[in-house]
């Protein structure tokens, strides 16, 4: 694996956040604690690994790629990489919180704060996503 390969291992790790965050959604409402429980680490650990792995990439290697499109399609990029970046770096705490909340037996206060946390998370999940396919695929680099 290549400090290139990165961008593709974290849109695959923010896509399954997404998946891993429907199923704890689903698996809460249907009243299975456990394995909502058991999801929502898993969904904890690939966020997790996402960072570490985003981190290495634009700290550790410095690398950065920059959106090719013109026209009203960059803004949209902008737009969207924006409200990414700024909702991850408010949810983290709110994560953590939600996550600390439910691990100390607080499930009321855990239920309200995730009324929040969880669309956050999913918006951001999805988002990073969007953001590779903008910037990998649908508009790559020449």
């Amino acid at each position: 694996m290549s400090p290139s390969d990165l961008p593709l291992l974290n849109a695959c790790l923010n896509g399954l956040t997404t998946c891993l965050l429907v199923a704890g959604f689903v698996l809460i409402k249907q009243g299975k604690r456990e394995a909502h429980r058991n999801v929502m680490v898993a969904a904890l650990v690939t966020s997790a690994l996402f960072l570490t792995s985003y981190l290495i990439y634009h700290l550790g290697f410095q690398l950065q790629t920059k959106f090719q499109a013109e026209g009203w399609i960059r803004s949209v990029y902008f737009l969207v990489l924006g409200s990414h970046v700024i909702l991850a770096i408010v949810n983290l705490p709110m994560i953590l919180a939600t996550v600390f909340l439910a691990a100390r037996g607080r499930f009321e206060t855990h239920r309200r704060l995730a009324r929040w946390t969880w669309p956050i998370w999913m918006y951001v999940s999805v988002t990073g996503v969007v953001v590779y396919l903008m910037l990998y695929v649908w508009f790559p680099p020449a």
